[in-house]
């Protein structure tokens, strides 16, 4: 419920700076209602049903998942209608930016993953957590994918791309959480480590050809 709301507060100030039109407004403000609805009742359905089986139950299990389900299918929907109403608003402003960095070289593409990952292997080392390839601080697989992300939005200057590589990135990161093999600061560290060392190596590249 918290994501949400912070979702919520996030696109609500997003579409006063991009000035839509009242139509579209309500048609955004309407699916965050229904994401947000959903959640309160799905919410709901798990008090009632921890309330009536305490104990585990396949039943129990299949109201539980249903109503999580209903929330799933709730936030697709929103995330559908959101990028219909806004795509047009924020994708050619998205695509400038892709377009100020330049587009790097495949060497410098390369390059660039290797010292990211070369630089996860030192940063654990030297803080004695985890393996090379498994746990510690950062985490390897954040910052690869968003540093194979980065150099895939500057390579292509296509903003779906983007947005499509870094939500690849974030899936990357977020089963690095649920296999419970990295904490959530070590993703972020691992994810913006990633980012930045990426960005550094190919505007060097593009400074010193």
């Amino acid at each position: 419920m918290r994501f949400h709301f912070i979702s919520s507060i996030v696109v609500l100030l997003a579409v006063l700076f991009l000035k839509v039109t009242p139509t579209e407004f309500g048609l955004l403000a309407l699916s965050i209602l229904v994401v947000l609805c959903a959640e309160m009742l799905n919410t709901a359905i798990e008090a009632v049903v921890d309330l009536v089986s305490p104990e585990f139950h396949p039943l129990a299990k299949v109201a539980k998942d249903t109503a999580a389900g209903a929330v799933l299918i709730a936030a697709c929907g929103a995330g559908i209608m959101g990028y219909l109403l806004l795509s047009k608003y924020v994708m050619p402003l998205y695509g400038e930016i892709l377009a100020m960095f330049g587009k790097p070289s495949d060497t410098a593409t390369i390059v660039s993953v290797l010292i990211v990952v070369i630089v996860v292997i030192v940063v654990k080392s030297l803080t004695r957590t985890g393996t090379p390839l498994h746990g510690g601080v950062p985490s390897g697989h954040a910052a690869v994918a968003f540093s194979v992300a980065t150099s895939l939005s500057l390579n292509t200057h296509d903003p779906l791309i983007s947005l499509l590589a870094v939500g690849l990135a974030a899936m990357v990161s977020h089963s690095r959480l649920l296999m419970r093999i990295h904490s959530m600061w070590e993703v972020i560290i691992g994810s913006c480590l990633g980012c930045a060392i990426t960005l550094v190596v190919l505007l060097l590249f593009k400074a010193f050809p």
